[in-house]
């Protein structure tokens, strides 16, 4: 009479089974072993190199030196600035991600360090130049309004604050000094605060308006958030400077909130204190 296997000798019979390299495949009388292989996969491609695809004379380099900066496209641009790709991935490529990445050329300028450091290929030293580039670029299109801008709308405001405000990610209040035609004399920063707050003391505003000899002033501070809706301290600080700006003679004209169309429910991307009937 044949001992019947225990338990555990069954178990074991199964797992060699299963790990036995080979399967066997019965012929007549004859057993044959066929080899079980696993699929193989899919050979990898390398990726296109877009620069050494490209005619010498059609490269950014070449194309910057002959028809000058405007004929680049935002791609060519970027890639003069990045320099270099890296290994597997030429700089045109690399520019074309950082674009993509960031939804324009537009959009790289509120970047930081660290969100250019997230694509391969961009080390510490390069994303700082690039954070630099951008910052210069952030100043050039804040001083394009000219010198004396006219600032007397709440909407003027806005349009001039886009580009400073644009990306920032800690509030800041600024006086702006007016003539008596509205024009500015000059932006003061009075505070740089947190994310969410930037206390501004009403004596710090009038300080720099009665140095620069201010006719009026427009005080504005940005929203990181990007909703402008004020809080209960910027209504508070209002109050504030609309009776400091009666002591000392100084018209207030406006205290403008400034966020970003996107994040507004009334889809302006700024808050005026005047339009709203408190200043």
């Amino acid at each position: 009479m044949r001992e019947k296997p225990d338990r555990g000798t069954h178990f074991a019979r199964r797992i060699a089974l299963i790990e036995r390299p080979f399967a066997t495949e019965k012929t007549g009388s004859r057993r044959k072993s066929v080899q079980c292989n696993p699929v193989p996969d899919a050979p990898e491609y390398p990726t296109p190199n877009r620069l050494r695809e490209t005619a010498i004379g059609e490269r950014p380099q070449e194309r910057l030196e002959k028809f000058g900066a405007t004929a680049l496209s935002d791609t060519e641009l970027l890639a003069m600035l990045l320099r270099s790709g890296t290994r597997g991935q030429d700089v045109l490529t690399l520019a074309s991600r950082l674009i993509v990445e960031a939804g324009s050329l537009a959009g790289l300028i509120a970047w930081r360090a660290a969100d250019f450091q997230k694509l391969k290929g961009i080390g510490r030293v390069k994303a700082l130049q690039l954070v630099t580039v951008m910052e210069i670029a952030r100043r050039v299109i804040g001083q394009q309004a000219g010198d004396a801008p006219l600032l007397g709308r709440a909407d003027l405001v806005a349009a001039y604050f886009q580009p400073i405000a644009s990306g920032l990610e800690v509030e800041k209040f600024w006086v702006l000094c007016l003539n008596r035609k509205n024009r500015l004399v000059k932006r003061v920063e009075i505070t740089s605060g947190t994310a969410t707050a930037a206390l501004a003391h009403p004596r710090e505003v009038f300080r720099a308006a009665i140095r620069e000899s201010a006719a009026a002033v427009v005080c504005v501070h940005n929203h990181p958030s990007g909703d402008p809706a004020p809080s209960a301290a910027d209504l508070q600080v209002t109050r504030q400077l609309r009776e400091a700006a009666r002591a000392v003679d100084i018209a207030l004209l406006d205290h403008v909130i400034v966020g970003r169309v996107g994040a507004d429910p009334l889809a302006r991307g700024f808050y005026s204190f005047r339009e709203a009937g408190l200043v």
